[in-house]
């Protein structure tokens, strides 16, 4: 690591009391001797997660408290926004990953010239509630893309600042940021990392976040292939399900023209309707989605309001 560089960590927080003032420790033994900023933005906790970073007066720290709870992607677009280190490092709060793994990710990023280096998590201590989709997710990216990295989930992970401040998280699109990284052109690779089983506090992941996480990637995915031509998707749908439709109905036809009374059979109606209920669904989630895109990237709006930053002392840079 230069020292002579300033790093941004980020790291965003959500009941993590009893985690806080020990994450703050280890990164200050990991990062002794750097000029660095430790931005924790606390996503509106309702534990003691604030005042235990409070009492740590850590003159590195940056503490920005959201007005509720938007999500972990909103909480680090905003340390994203705030940072001003050369590179940028993200963690995650609950002290699985290890901070003494950021110096060798550091090197590898400056050394190689790329623009992000991703943790790939060994032995991994999370349930198969975790690991599965996560496997299963990695795996389809992997077959739909060009990125070859083996652990998407893992949160350690050392940015570019420009790297960093290119993304636009919305959602929970932060399980997917070296593939939203990767579709920006950054080159990635990634690097064995330690982790630990967690101490304190309770696992917010949960068997329904597992089709949030295929929803996600679906969107991405789409966001990736059939963003700038979304005829070639949603034409050959419409195409496949009017032909469809179009074949039931003849056959219908030629049922009534025999003689068959074709006006009770529910076939009737799925020849009507599947022209469109295949689509609609679907259509109806991007629209949306490009929607709210647009309606806070036209007025520079952010998807998250900042209730309070402290500061405790002088960063360095």
């Amino acid at each position: 690591m230069d020292k002579n560089k300033f790093y941004s960590l980020v790291i965003p927080m959500y009941n993590e009391e009893g985690n806080a003032g020990i994450l703050i420790d280890r990164i200050s033994d990991a990062m002794n001797g750097y000029h660095y900023e430790l931005i924790l933005i606390d996503d509106n906790s309702t534990d003691k997660t604030i005042q235990e970073i409070k009492e740590k007066k850590h003159p590195n720290v940056v503490l920005i408290e959201l007005k509720k709870n938007y999500g972990q992607s909103s909480a680090m677009m905003a340390g994203f926004d705030y940072a001003t280190g050369d590179y940028v490092i993200t963690l995650d709060g609950d002290l699985q990953n290890d901070p003494s793994d950021i110096p060798a990710m550091v090197e590898l990023l400056e050394n190689g010239n790329y623009d992000l280096v991703v943790g790939k998590r060994q032995k991994r201590k999370d349930s198969s509630i975790r690991t599965i989709p996560s496997k299963i997710a990695n795996f389809i990216i992997k077959k739909s893309t060009k990125l070859n990295i083996s652990d998407q989930g893992c949160a350690l992970k050392v940015f570019t600042n420009e790297t960093a401040k290119e993304l636009n998280l919305y959602g929970e699109n932060h399980r997917f940021i070296s593939l939203m990284a990767h579709l920006n052109g950054a080159k990635i690779t990634e690097i064995p990392v330690k982790h630990h089983p967690r101490q304190h506090g309770v696992s917010k992941y949960g068997m329904n976040r597992t089709f949030k996480v295929i929803n996600d990637l679906l969107l991405v995915l789409f966001n990736k292939k059939y963003l700038s031509k979304p005829i070639y998707l949603f034409g050959n749908i419409g195409l496949f399900t009017f032909t469809l439709g179009v074949l039931v109905n003849i056959y219908l036809l030629a049922l009534k023209i025999l003689g068959n009374d074709i006006g009770g059979r529910p076939l009737l109606i799925l020849g009507v309707l599947l022209i469109f209920i295949g689509i609609q669904f679907f259509t109806t989630g991007i629209i949306v989605d490009m929607l709210m895109k647009t309606y806070y990237e036209s007025q520079e709006k952010r998807p998250f309001n900042i209730r309070n930053i402290t500061t405790f002392g002088e960063s360095q840079s």
